[in-house]
């Protein structure tokens, strides 16, 4: 019996612990390190569109019912065939397409800085759109659906294999609560119920600049007939006088 009471102590111990650190502390009842202090790079500055792959679906409209690389399902076809310039615009619905899911996709200037220890800033001049990364806590209670949804932001490691060291590291973002809005400036749909997973890596050049590669992939159940990956590359400059802002268009 005293052996079964220490297990059930030991495990009490543990959840405890495990209770703790869910709340943010760390050892000693410290606060946790902050998001800011243990990013493995500085993902912070001005960046840049390199539109090197899909140059005609990014830097031209498409023409309507053009879904080429998108595994869109019949229903999401009946929907893009559907789509009507004129009536976005006049419903004042011209940001449908900067929504997360597609926004990282478009050729656009990024702004990227902490807000606080804990938050990510992303802000576009394309559309002039911002995205808030939050670490360490959850979205906020009033949660209210919009073209950027509510984000949750963790800083994550691949390993090489079990037990190895970490290869890689890199940012990986969960959006919920989104307004339904397109894949595509051509009116290609997602659902507000879709889910969006970000990864985010940065690679340093040989000549000392950087590049990040932002990886989406989005789940729509009802416009998909599977998940949707898009990778944009962007090249980290060296001020803001490329920062252009434009307002949102539902065309080009």
């Amino acid at each position: 019996m005293g052996y079964r009471y220490q297990v059930a102590a030991g495990l009490i111990i543990a959840l405890l612990a495990m209770y703790g650190e869910g709340l943010g502390q760390g050892r000693g009842n410290q606060p946790a390190p902050s998001a800011r202090s243990q990013a493995p790079f500085d993902p912070t500055g001005y960046w840049s569109s390199v539109v090197t792959q899909n140059w005609r679906l990014r830097m031209v409209l498409p023409a309507k019912g053009d879904y080429i690389g998108i595994p869109i399902s019949a229903a999401g076809k009946r929907a893009a065939d559907a789509w009507d310039q004129a009536k976005d615009e006049a419903s004042g619905n011209q940001c449908k397409a900067y929504g997360a899911p597609g926004l990282m996709n478009l050729p656009t200037h990024l702004h990227i800085t902490w807000q606080d220890d804990n938050t990510l800033r992303v802000d576009t001049d394309y559309g002039t759109q911002t995205r808030i990364l939050r670490f360490n806590s959850p979205p906020p209670q009033s949660r209210k659906r919009s073209w950027q949804g509510n984000a949750v932001a963790t800083w994550a490691s691949r390993r090489g294999g079990a037990g190895g060291p970490a290869s890689a590291r890199y940012l990986r973002v969960v959006t919920t609560d989104l307004l339904s809005g397109y894949l595509r400036k051509n009116g290609v749909p997602y659902a507000e119920n879709a889910s969006l997973l970000d990864y985010v890596d940065l690679f340093k050049e040989p000549n000392g600049g950087a590049m990040m590669v932002w990886t989406s992939v989005v789940e729509d159940p009802v416009n998909l007939e599977t998940p949707y990956i898009i990778s944009s590359q962007f090249k980290r400059q060296a001020d803001g006088s490329a920062w252009e802002p434009t307002p949102c268009s539902a065309g080009w």
